[in-house]
C-alpha cells in the first residue's frame, strides 16, 4: 500500500500548475490538481490571451485611418463591443477546453473546488471536506488585483478581473496605475475609443524600466489621446444617480468618467491556503518564500510561478514548472535562471525589453549606449507620427551587449530573438557584423554605429 495516496497534488490549475500536473504525470507519478474557478488561471482566463485578443481589436481604429495613405476608402467602420466581448470568452473557453483535456490525456485527477493545506502532505477539498494525503504538494495559485479596501468607494470601481466582461463599453474611464497592466488597459480603451485617463502616483508610467523608453512612450500615450494625471492618487470614489464615478484626488482635482478600474498591481493569491498553518514561510506580500529549485522551508511542499513573486511571467512560471518535475521526479536537479528574461507591455506603442536598463548597467560598470528614434517606413505614407525607439545598453569593458529596449510597431516580436543574442552573452561587434534585412526596422538593431553617450572610452 503507498503511504499517500498522490505523489503530487497541485493547488491551482494556470500555466505553472498545469505543466507541473502534465508532466509529472507523465513520469507515471499519481497526480492531482485542484482548481477552484477556471483550468487555464491568470494568463488564459483572464490575463495575457483575451488581453492581447483586445489589443488586436484596439489596433483596428488605427490601421483604418492609415490605409487612407495606402489608396483604402474604410468607411462607416463601426465597432461593437458584444460582439468582441463575446468571441474572445469563446476563445477562453476553448482553450480552458484543451488544458483540461492535456490534463486528462495525462492522467491527472482534477477537483473543481478549492483545496487548503492542512499538513506538510495533507489537503482539504473544501466542498467535500475530503482530506487527501500527497508526497508533495505544490502550490501554484499565482496572483490576483490589488484593491485598496481602505479606499472610499472602492467597490465602485473594477479590476482587469472584470474588464473582460463589462456588459457595454463605457464612453470614458479612469484606469489608475502605472505599471504594464495600467498602460495595456489605457491603450485598449483608448484604443476602442473610450475617453481615457490614466493617473499615477509617480511623475513618469512604467517604473522599473528603461528611462528613455519610460519617457517616450509616455509621450506617445499623451500623443494619441489618453489623459495622463500623474502625481496624485484616488481620495475617494462617488457615484451619481445616472451611475457616472467621481473621484477626488490627492492633489485637490477630480476626475468623472463612466467608470473606473485600478490597475495598481497585483498580490500573490495565498490568502486562506492553510500555509502558515503547515509552516510554510510567507514573505510580506504574501508570495511563498522559495529557493532556486523552488523548495519551501518544508521538505514536500514547493511553489512555482506569480505566486513566489519572483519573476511575474507566464514562460517564467512554465519554466519553474519544468525545472521542478525535472528536479522532483526525474533525478535532474534544475533551477531556472532568472536572469535576462525579456518582457513585453502590449500598448501603444507596444513596449519589450531584455537585460539591463542604462541605469542599472551604470550601477555596475562602464557602459556604451546606442539608441535611435525613427519613423517607421509604413508610417510615413500613413501620415502617422507614431515613432519607434530602440536602444542598446553595451559593457564598455566586454563589449558585451546587456540591455535592449524597444518601444514601437512589433516590439514583443523583435525582442524575443534579441533575447537570445543577450543570453548568449553576444558582443556588439558581433551585432554589428551581422547583415541587415531591408527594408525592415529591425535592420536598425544592427545598423547603430555611433554610441550617443559612454564612460569613458571603450576598449579597443
Amino acid at each position: 500500500m503507498p503511504q499517500h495516496t498522490y505523489d503530487l497534488f497541485v493547488i491551482g490549475a494556470g500555466s505553472g500548475g498545469v505543466r507541473a500536473a502534465r508532466l509529472a504525470a507523465k513520469t507515471g507519478a499519481r497526480v492531482a490538481t485542484a482548481e477552484e474557478y477556471r483550468i487555464g488561471g491568470t494568463c488564459v482566463i483572464r490575463g495575457c490571451v483575451p488581453k492581447k485578443l483586445l489589443v488586436y481589436a484596439s489596433e483596428f481604429g488605427q490601421a483604418f485611418k492609415d490605409a487612407a495613405g495606402f489608396g483604402w476608402s474604410v468607411e462607416n467602420a463601426r465597432f461593437d463591443w458584444p460582439t468582441l466581448r463575446d468571441n474572445v470568452q469563446a476563445e477562453v473557453t476553448r482553450l480552458s477546453g484543451l488544458y483540461r483535456k492535456n490534463l486528462d490525456a495525462a492522467g491527472v485527477t482534477i477537483f473543481k473546488d478549492r483545496a487548503v493545506v492542512t499538513g506538510p502532505h495533507a489537503v482539504r477539498v473544501e466542498k467535500t471536506g475530503e482530506t487527501i494525503s500527497a508526497a508533495r504538494i505544490l502550490i501554484a495559485t499565482g496572483g490576483q488585483p490589488y484593491r485598496p479596501y481602505e479606499l472610499r468607494g472602492q467597490e465602485l470601481a473594477i479590476t482587469s478581473n472584470e474588464a473582460f466582461h463589462l456588459e457595454r463599453l463605457p464612453q470614458s474611464i479612469v484606469v489608475a496605475g502605472g505599471g504594464y497592466i495600467a498602460v495595456e488597459f489605457a491603450s485598449i480603451f483608448s484604443g476602442l475609443g473610450v475617453e481615457t485617463n490614466l493617473l499615477y502616483r509617480g511623475e513618469k508610467i512604467l517604473r522599473g524600466f528603461d528611462e528613455d523608453l519610460r519617457d517616450h512612450v509616455q509621450s506617445e500615450l499623451a500623443r494619441t489621446g489618453v489623459n495622463i494625471v500623474t502625481g496624485a492618487v484616488f481620495n475617494e470614489i462617488a457615484a451619481f444617480p445616472d451611475g457616472r464615478r467621481r473621484a477626488s484626488l490627492s492633489n485637490g482635482a477630480s476626475i468623472e468618467a463612466e467608470q473606473i478600474m485600478f490597475a495598481i498591481g497585483r498580490e500573490p493569491s495565498t490568502g486562506g491556503l492553510g500555509l502558515e498553518n503547515a509552516g510554510v514561510t510567507l514573505a510580506k506580500n504574501g508570495a511563498v518564500a522559495v529557493d532556486a529549485y523552488s523548495r519551501t522551508n518544508i521538505a514536500s511542499i514547493f511553489a512555482v510561478g506569480d505566486v513566489t513573486d519572483r519573476v511575474n511571467l507566464t514562460p517564467v512560471a512554465i519554466r519553474e514548472a519544468v525545472a521542478f518535475v525535472q528536479s522532483e521526479f526525474l533525478d535532474n536537479p534544475m533551477a531556472f535562471d532568472h536572469a535576462d528574461v525579456a518582457s513585453a507591455v502590449f500598448g501603444r506603442p507596444p513596449v519589450a525589453c531584455v537585460g539591463l536598463t542604462e541605469a542599472d548597467a551604470r550601477a555596475k560598470g562602464r557602459v556604451r549606449i546606442y539608441r535611435s528614434v525613427f519613423r517607421p517606413m509604413k508610417n510615413i505614407l500613413a501620415g502617422n507620427e507614431q515613432r519607434t525607439l530602440m536602444k542598446l545598453v553595451v559593457d564598455a569593458e566586454s563589449d558585451r551587449v546587456i540591455g535592449v529596449h524597444l518601444a514601437g510597431p512589433e516590439a514583443p516580436e523583435l525582442i524575443q530573438l534579441a533575447a537570445i543574442a543577450v543570453k548568449a552573452g553576444l558582443t556588439k561587434a558581433q551585432w554589428d557584423a551581422t547583415c541587415a534585412v531591408h527594408p525592415t526596422a529591425a535592420e536598425e538593431l544592427v545598423l547603430m554605429g555611433e554610441p550617443v553617450s559612454h564612460d569613458n572610452e571603450a576598449p579597443a
